[in-house]
């Protein structure tokens, strides 16, 4: 593997560069686990992006959750259930992707359902603006066939990701190591971003 490390804000310039490159609208996943801070890497791009005359949409797939009937009914600590049901899809797909892609109506909503009060949250469609990026972060993203146009996977060693998971969250282990067997997203992510050392990111450049 060829890796070059980068600084944060080297990282965040050279992907604002890249996602600024095209007229049309775009959407992009920020893809990887919470101790990755995808969140955080999505939001950092937001500004860089307007000032490069490039309206920017932060959509938190945290913000696209299946019911908690659904999320919990194997109990809340299944990590087969966190890899494949947690997530509304469907709902992502409709109220964000589709509307944002090719053919697309253009209205989008950024929350679909409030996790805290398992209820819908009724947010009002807005219009995107012309030449929008669309930005959606969260963890395991990149293995349902979501339309993203570009995506970014901030890898983790599996040292590191148990490492940095909250001990509160260290039964979701189990569902990023299938992730990474099963779907593989740094074998096909556009930009791969290794993220062991938050401070010290390194984007990989190729893979032997």
């Amino acid at each position: 593997m060829r890796v070059r490390p980068v600084s944060p804000e080297i990282l965040i310039e050279e992907l604002a560069d890249h996602l600024a490159g095209s007229d049309d609208l775009l959407r992009v996943a920020v893809d990887g686990a919470p101790a990755a801070r995808p969140e955080a890497l999505a939001d950092a791009l937001v500004d860089p992006l307007r000032l490069r005359g490039r309206p920017a949409v932060h959509v938190r797939a945290a913000d696209f959750l299946r019911p908690a009937s659904l999320r919990f009914e194997l109990g809340r600590t299944d990590p087969d259930s966190f890899y494949s049901a947690w997530v509304d899809e469907a709902g992502l797909r409709r109220e964000v992707l589709d509307p944002a892609g090719p053919g697309g109506t253009g209205k989008i909503i950024t929350r679909l359902w409030n996790a805290d009060t398992d209820r819908a949250a009724r947010e009002p469609y807005a219009d995107l603006p012309a030449r929008a990026v669309v930005i959606v972060s969260g963890a395991l993203l990149l293995g349902a066939g979501l339309p993203f146009d570009l995506s970014v996977h901030l890898e983790l060693s599996p040292a590191a990701l148990a490492r940095r998971t909250d001990p509160a969250e260290a039964w979701t282990l189990p569902a990023y190591a299938r992730y990474a067997e099963e779907v593989d997203p740094a074998s096909f992510a556009d930009f791969v971003v290794r993220m062991d050392h938050p401070t010290r990111p390194a984007l990989v450049l190729d893979r032997f």
